[in-house]
């Protein structure tokens, strides 16, 4: 008998499709049983566009309407729309959920409620390593530390893939807390830490002896952009003569604001260019008026994307040096992109769209940026935290030197000639709305 019904509402189900079609190209099938429901006419282009996801149509309606308990419709949906980017196996195309939304969007002003640290994740290894805590946040004051291996938040196992999900657990209601375990030199430590408000910092500055500044930029996001001149001008009006700009550990942001500062210290010139998929070439150009201040950067594998952008484009053009070690080596985009959401809550989808290089035509995506001079961090000062102008650093006091040598004796290197922008074709992206945060997340 209930084979009888399957075969039956395969039939009607059949019998429908066929009506629509009929309908889409302007027939009237239905006109059979004398009656006219109400239609839409769609073109056949679009009808065969649809007709590419019948077969998940009709798992859903089968799964509807004999699975053993009423399933939750919303949540089926959603899955769905995971498996999707499941299929294309890149880590940094994903779906946002309303909660990872609407914490991304907290993330990006810099005010929540959490714990107060900032996670790297290691998609090669499946780790994920503290990478900073915030000052005065409840983690800081707790005991926990940068370097911090992060395995478990409150039941969850933590690793690269579960990290947004971790974050999401982190935050909630002020004064609760969540329990945190990690391990530090082998051992495991377990925490127990009240959530509070938090404020990020996106900029840090201090001034090293024989007037150079140092200024730290965490993350390309908020207000980076109005932080990093307002920092420098500080730094200028302190009577800094050179500057070390400190990326180590900043995973990346939006590429809008990396290509904002580096207009700070650019005249007019090509500072990057992308291909899409279809060999589309998209080129990004900075305007007149710089900065002439002899200028390094402290790079390390945590730098990426945006912080690869910045400091490997004027290493390119001369007006920088970078001292440190290889960099993390993504060198791909990501659109961030709203959706409509589900039951009117605001989601959003985050998917690769093009690779980007150097105006050589140097590539970063899996490779990385060379410094020009390479200092290895000793295994004993690795995920130790050091202060702003600790110089028992060894990768600070050799850009103290560099930054030394570019003011004393070593003119900074002459940018690369002012080309004329390309008119644009239409095709170009929009580079507003990339954004790299997927290689971190907050807490």
């Amino acid at each position: 008998m209930k084979k009888r019904w399957i075969m039956l509402l395969s039939l009607v189900s059949a019998l429908i499709l066929t009506a629509t079609g009929a309908f889409a190209s302007g027939g009237g099938l239905f006109s059979f049983f004398n009656k006219e429901p109400e239609t839409v006419t769609i073109t056949k282009e679009e009808y065969d566009y649809l007709r590419r996801f019948e077969k998940l149509a009709e798992i859903y309606e089968w799964i509807d309407l004999y699975y053993i308990e009423a399933p939750d419709q919303e949540r089926l949906l959603e899955s769905a729309i995971w498996g999707m980017f499941e299929g294309l196996g890149d880590v940094y195309s994903f779906y946002y959920d309303p909660d990872s939304w609407q914490a991304m969007r907290e993330d990006d002003e810099g005010n929540y409620a959490g714990v107060g640290i900032q996670m790297l994740g290691n998609y090669n290894d499946n780790t994920v390593t503290i990478q900073r805590v915030f000052k005065n946040s409840p983690a800081e004051k707790i005991g926990i530390r940068k370097g911090d291996l992060l395995i478990r938040v409150d039941d969850l196992t933590v690793n690269a893939e579960t990290m947004s999900e971790a974050a999401n657990l982190m935050r909630g209601k002020e004064a609760d807390t969540v329990e945190l375990e990690v391990v530090r030199r082998g051992e495991n430590i377990v925490f127990t830490v009240p959530r509070a408000q938090i404020n990020v910092n996106w900029i840090e500055t201090t001034m090293l002896e024989d007037q150079v500044g140092l200024l730290t930029l965490y993350e390309f996001s908020g207000d980076c952009v109005e932080g990093f001149a307002n920092g420098l001008k500080e730094l200028e009006d302190a009577g800094a003569t050179a500057l070390i700009v400190d990326l180590r550990d900043n995973g990346g942001g939006w590429v809008e604001d990396a290509k904002q500062i580096a207009d700070i210290f650019l005249d007019r010139q090509m500072l990057f260019y992308s291909e899409d998929r279809y060999g589309e070439r998209s080129e990004e150009y900075t305007t007149d008026g710089k900065d002439d201040i002899p200028l390094v950067f402290l790079v390390n594998e945590g730098s990426a994307s945006s912080s690869e952008i910045l400091a490997g484009s004027l290493q390119d053009a001369g007006r920088a040096k970078l001292v440190g070690t290889q960099t993390y080596g993504k060198g791909i985009m990501q659109y961030v992109i709203p959706l409509s959401g589900l039951n009117g809550r605001d989601d959003g989808m985050q998917v690769t769209c093009a690779q980007y290089f150097m105006p050589s035509g140097k590539k970063v995506h899996k490779i990385g940026i060379t410094p020009d001079v390479v200092v290895e961090m000793p295994e004993e000062l690795v995920g130790e935290y050091l202060e702003l102008d600790d110089m028992t650093d060894p990768q600070l006091a050799a850009a103290w030197e560099a930054a030394l040598q570019l003011r004393d004796d070593i003119p900074v290197a002459a940018a690369a000639p002012s080309v004329e922008e390309p008119e644009t074709t239409g095709a170009e992206l929009d580079f507003a709305a990339f954004e790299d945060q997927i290689v971190w997340t907050i807490g």
